[in-house]
């Protein structure tokens, strides 16, 4: 296990710091707790402050940074869940009755969850288009990337027991940027009336950085007022809305800017939401915020938004055009909290295999 510093990696083995940076994922360490998070963090910065050697990070080679428990993915950004809206139900309120209620979520395939930098299998599944007679089966022709933040889980809870709001950073280690890679053409025809299945769960990258929630104190700023006021068991005191500007590039080309900062529903209300009926955490479980889009044009964190569903191609700096993502592509998702440079997520698209 490493600590990252710019361009360089503190070897928190090598540096005497614990066994338990010995182990291939940071899952050990995560379930140590809190007091434990805070004591390395201090251990980390005295090794800094005192000339520690630091491997160039051009010599180390990331992987999955810890082992992926279970994995839910929230639906948070009322940008996006309002653009969603008006694309698919125009002459309808573009929200659904519940969505300012509860924080909307689905639950994904920790299996699939992969590193930065590991490329991304066009998936094959069902699609039914509004012009087509039948469903027909083959490569998605609409594959998207969603720009996302997640939380994960350090430590575990008991089932039957819910969290509360105000135990959020005993259980939450820190933050990843996501991608949760989406097939909408896929999606669009399975996702009734259960939600999303195949469009969603072949690919899900995360950044190979975990950035502590202790790194990150400065950064957070009141949210989005909630109107109705949400039920008593979702009313988190404190400031919970995360300032980190986010940026996505296509092949190249910076195509959205946007920050989360404007999340309508925070971490702390998914995590007490998510296990209000009792259902319990464990170390590594991950939890995404759901595509994060502004309300300018160019803050959406989607192309479905983008090109407003193939509507409206965006052009790149060499002069072709997207709708959604075509083979070779690649998409790499930025942060930065002040001074705190979060993990990229980079993926290229690969051709669908043969089934044959």
């Amino acid at each position: 296990m490493g600590f990252r510093i710019g361009q360089g990696v503190l070897d928190l083995a090598a540096h005497g710091l614990g066994a338990v940076f010995a182990s291939p994922s940071l899952n050990p360490f995560l379930a140590l707790g809190r007091s434990a998070w805070e004591d390395v963090l201090d251990r980390i910065d005295e090794r800094v402050k005192g000339g520690a050697d630091l491997v160039p990070l051009e010599l180390a080679t990331a992987h999955l940074p810890f082992t992926v428990g279970d994995y839910v993915d929230f639906y948070s950004s009322l940008e996006h869940a309002t653009n969603l809206g008006r694309l698919f139900r125009p002459d309808a309120d573009p929200l659904l009755e519940n969505w300012r209620q509860l924080p909307v979520g689905y639950h994904g395939r920790g299996g699939t969850v992969i590193a930065s930098g590991a490329s991304v299998l066009r998936p094959c599944g069902q699609a039914k288009g509004p012009e087509d007679d039948s469903p027909r089966f083959g490569p998605s022709r609409k594959l998207d990337f969603e720009l996302e933040i997640g939380f994960v889980v350090g430590v575990g809870s008991r089932r039957g027991n819910p969290v509360l709001g105000a135990t959020f950073r005993d259980h939450v280690f820190g933050i990843v940027l996501v991608n949760d890679w989406s097939a909408r053409d896929i999606q669009a025809w399975e996702y009734q009336p259960l939600g999303p299945f195949l469009g969603k769960s072949f690919a899900t990258s995360i950044s190979a950085w975990v950035t502590p929630l202790g790194l990150l104190e400065s950064r957070f700023v009141p949210a989005p007022i909630q109107e109705p006021e949400p039920l008593p068991y979702l009313r988190v005191a404190g400031d919970w809305g995360l300032d980190v500007d986010l940026e996505v590039e296509l092949s190249g080309n910076v195509v959205s800017r946007t920050n989360s900062r404007g999340l309508y529903w925070t971490m702390p209300q998914q995590l007490v939401h998510a296990t209000v009926n009792g259902a319990s955490l464990q170390t590594g479980d991950l939890f995404a915020s759901g595509t994060i889009s502004g309300s300018r044009s160019g803050s959406e964190g989607s192309l479905i938004e983008l090109t407003w569903n193939g509507a409206h191609p965006i052009r790149l700096g060499d002069g072709s055009t997207r709708t959604f993502l075509e083979d070779g592509d690649e998409v790499v998702l930025r942060g930065r909290a002040g001074e705190v440079e979060l993990g990229e997520v980079r993926g290229t698209i690969l051709p669908a295999r043969s089934l044959g």
